[in-house]
């Protein structure tokens, strides 16, 4: 197997607002094939999960922290020659004091979608707390997956998922009953509690996302309505209480079969910002909108694509009152990941170019976080044919 070296590149990328921007890439140990990418910035913390495997389709769930401006070594959490590895239904992390939760998926029965969501628990200096145990634990030889976890403050974590279980059965029309969307806290012990349904009806395949406020967990996703109008919704917890879902905004888009495109929230105290994909009047289109309460209501949604939007959106609060949102568009000359930086007010910056890159499936979804006025990207390439992670940098500053 090629093996690179570690090196520290710096890329001088003329952007779309017609200045230079200086985009460093950040070295990685190049073993294997790597994919599947979660990056988090939690209390002053960069981490990044991801799946690395061989030819046999034997799968190690990977973690690494960066520190010190350069990736620590990496250490391995899970591994199993069975598990269900897809681009778009990748594990996920979060960090909660010294605990950091992770999920991967493990096929349950030898249907393509039969698997469950196995988490792992431990401190960051990597002792075991709880190993490789089932979130969903109804039992059901079905689909679950598609997990978002997210830190409960140092006491634990909150974590929600699509959930297949219905599906198992049959509607009076004979068709399979609806995906749902479930809820659940992972106590520091590693104990599942406070497990819920939110929605019994929601698109089988999109991305989930979950933020915590001080007012409680807020989470949004894909809905699935009886027309088969598949707009961005939410709900939150107010008071120990899960509100009714909403949506985000109607966009009346109408799809006959999951997107795969889903959202993504972030929050800095009252402020939240969700940015998703959409085909709202038949034009492919990634869009942000805030609520200043918690929530409460959303504002009329911002444009942020300029070409043909493809999605798979990322979005991070750069400051009390701005964010960074990732995206990928595509027009006559390639497919291009993207960022623009977005203001309360409605104000969007010039887009800045981070690579030209592969539109298809073999990208994943790509990974943005901001640590210490630093915006980190990660997402898939193909080196030798094998897929690998790339990351860079960028100083906030640039934009």
């Amino acid at each position: 197997m090629k093996k690179w070296t570690p090196y520290l590149l710096l890329l001088f990328i003329f952007s779309c607002s017609s200045k230079d921007v200086v985009i460093e890439e950040v070295s990685f140990l190049y073993d294997k094939s790597n994919a599947q990418p979660s990056l988090v910035s939690n209390n002053g913390n960069l981490s990044l999960t991801w799946i690395s495997s061989d030819q046999d389709m034997n799968a190690n769930l990977n973690f690494r922290q960066f520190i010190d401006d350069k990736w620590t070594d990496s250490k391995t959490f899970a591994n199993g020659s069975d598990w269900f590895v897809n681009w778009a239904d990748f594990p996920t992390h979060a960090i909660s004091g010294d605990r950091i939760l992770t999920s991967y998926l493990k096929k349950s029965a030898s249907g393509t979608y039969t698997y469950d969501v196995f988490l792992n628990l431990r401190d960051l200096s990597g002792d075991k707390i709880k190993e490789d145990f089932i979130l969903n634990t109804d039992g059901f030889k079905a689909e679950h997956g598609f997990v978002s976890i997210v830190a409960k403050d140092k006491a634990g974590f909150f974590v929600t998922w699509l959930d297949g279980r219905n599906t198992v059965e049959k509607n009076l029309e004979g068709n399979p009953k609806p995906m749902t969307i479930r809820f659940a806290e992972i106590t520091n012990a590693g104990d599942i509690i406070n497990e819920t349904e939110l929605d019994s009806n929601v698109c089988d395949c999109c991305q989930t996302s979950i933020t915590h406020t001080d007012k409680g967990p807020l989470v949004v996703y894909r809905d699935r309505s009886e027309k088969e109008v598949r707009d961005i919704y939410m709900t939150r917890n107010i008071d120990d209480v899960w509100e009714a879902p909403t949506p985000v905004h109607n966009d009346g888009w109408v799809i006959y079969g999951c997107p795969v495109n889903g959202p993504k929230v972030v929050s800095y105290e009252n402020n939240i910002a969700v940015s998703w994909f959409t085909v709202s009047d038949a034009k492919p289109t990634v869009n942000l909108s805030f609520s200043r309460f918690y929530g409460a209501s959303f504002d009329e949604p911002i444009k942020i694509n300029d070409h043909n939007a493809i999605g798979r959106v990322d979005v991070a609060f750069l400051n009390e009152k701005e964010v960074i949102v990732s995206y990928m568009e595509g027009d006559d000359d390639g497919t291009y990941l993207r960022i623009k930086k977005v203001s309360l007010d409605g104000k969007v910056s010039e887009p800045i170019t981070i690579s030209r890159i592969d539109g298809g499936r073999s990208t994943g979804v790509p990974q943005l976080e901001i640590l210490n006025d630093e915006i980190f990207i990660v997402w898939t390439v193909s080196e030798d044919e094998i897929n690998q992670l790339k990351t860079v940098k960028l100083s906030s500053a640039n934009i």
